[in-house]
């Protein structure tokens, strides 16, 4: 049945911009498919189809549409100030509109080539950008470090001459406390000797040194009052041996002069990029019999990803990948897995990939289809790229009319898009 041409609408217009009202008549928004460019707009929703030749050329790129309450309203701005005399050219015959309709096609193919083209030199930039500032954050991280260890090692230098100067103090003490302690133990020896000497003596030499006893007995006295002056004096110190041992380190410096908190956080990092980079998958020489098995790969990165460890799921994913890079379930599995981790451009990546391999197009891969689309859209949107993600949700419900969820999912995309186009 060909589609009814749509003659009921409005419209009216500024010297800067023309407003069209087309009602929709109780046909869903979503069924309503848009073509417009500088000279033709084209609006479809069956069983109905307007088609208008405008009379002078807009500005195809910052027009817009809002889709709700019944209508789909436009407004077109003109490239040129003035007003219409009408809204579609008069008297244009079948001839001018197949032609202009081939025109407008070609441009919407080129403006949507240079639009890609845009989006991947953006991604590009993107990419460029976040890996500088990356190094940058790494490059920072490592002069702090840096920094912190040299500070530790002036304030290790500092406390190692504080203790040396304290040792060398107390040695200066040991040395004179022995010193006063050998002046004592003379001291003793030169009394016995003079007590030795009293005993050989005679009687006789007693009396005749009775009027000597005083003058000697003041000598005894001051020579025993020193001796007690010096037995306060305490004993030399014990030698001993001190034990030392050495804690294991990564890092070749002392763990004195280290922040053991900042070098744990940049070996964590060190190792999670290795995993991320693969540069821990064994060479294919080293694998196990079972480990040469993709559908073992997966079956492994499948249980990983169930225990939420990703970054060992991907490893396992990109194995099985090099062994046998034809199987699409690999791409679409690792795709989840960068989903859940942020990596957006890589899971847009990997759906595509799995779409490329889902071919051709029939019953027995139209979940895994699907799946990659819903992948895929929701990347899109998390990216902000709400219009290319809504078109994966599309294709998804394509496949699978029926699934409550991704109509769901798709419903909010398209009130996103009709409030982001509503506030500009």
């Amino acid at each position: 049945m060909p589609p009814l041409p749509l003659r009921d609408y409005s419209w009216q217009q500024t010297e800067s911009a023309v407003y069209l009202s087309l009602p929709l008549r109780g046909v869903r928004p979503r069924n309503a498919d848009i073509f417009c460019t500088e000279n033709y707009l084209k609006v479809h929703y069956p069983p109905f189809l307007f088609e208008a030749f405008l009379y002078a050329p807009i500005d195809d790129i910052n027009s817009k549409a809002k889709i709700g309450n019944d209508a789909i309203v436009f407004t077109l701005f003109k490239k040129e100030i003035g007003l219409w005399e009408a809204l579609s050219l008069a008297n244009v015959d079948k001839e001018m509109m197949q032609r202009i309709r081939e025109e407008s096609v070609l441009q919407a193919q080129a403006k949507a080539k240079e639009l890609t083209e845009a989006k991947a030199v953006t991604k590009r930039e993107d990419e460029r950008y976040a890996l500088r500032i990356m190094m940058e954050i790494e490059e920072n991280e490592r002069k702090k470090i840096e920094d912190i260890k040299e500070n530790e090692r002036k304030k290790a230098n500092k406390e190692l001459e504080i203790w040396k100067e304290q040792q060398k103090n107390a040695t200066t003490e040991e040395e004179m406390l022995q010193r006063e302690v050998k002046m004592c133990q003379q001291k003793e020896q030169i009394e016995k000797e003079r007590e030795k000497s009293k005993d050989k003596k005679t009687i006789s030499q007693i009396k005749h040194m009775k009027s000597k006893t005083a003058t000697k007995g003041n000598s005894t006295k001051a020579i025993f009052s020193e001796t007690l002056k010096n037995d306060y004096v305490p004993a030399p110190r014990s030698t001993g041996n001190i034990k030392i041992q050495f804690t294991p380190r990564v890092f070749p410096t002392a763990l004195r002069e280290s922040q053991v908190a900042e070098e744990e956080e940049w070996l964590h990092k060190q190792a999670e990029a290795r995993r991320v980079m693969n540069e821990d998958i064994p060479e294919l020489h080293d694998l196990k019999e079972e480990e040469k098995n993709p559908e073992w790969l997966k079956d492994k990165g499948n249980k990983l990803f169930g225990t939420e460890n990703y970054l060992a799921a991907i490893n396992a994913y990109n194995l099985a990948i090099r062994l046998n890079n034809k199987i699409p379930s690999l791409y679409l599995n690792r795709a989840a897995c960068h989903l859940k981790l942020k990596n957006l451009h890589k899971t847009i990546e990997d759906s595509s990939k799995a779409l490329e391999l889902l071919t051709p197009h029939v019953v027995d891969n139209a979940n895994a289809r699907m799946k990659a689309h819903v992948r895929r859209g929701t990347a899109f949107c998390q990216l902000e790229l709400y219009v290319e993600g809504l078109q994966d949700y599309e294709m998804a419900l394509k496949i699978d009319p029926s699934n409550k969820i991704v109509q769901n999912d798709a419903e909010k995309i398209r009130n996103i898009i009709q409030g982001t186009e509503f506030e500009q």
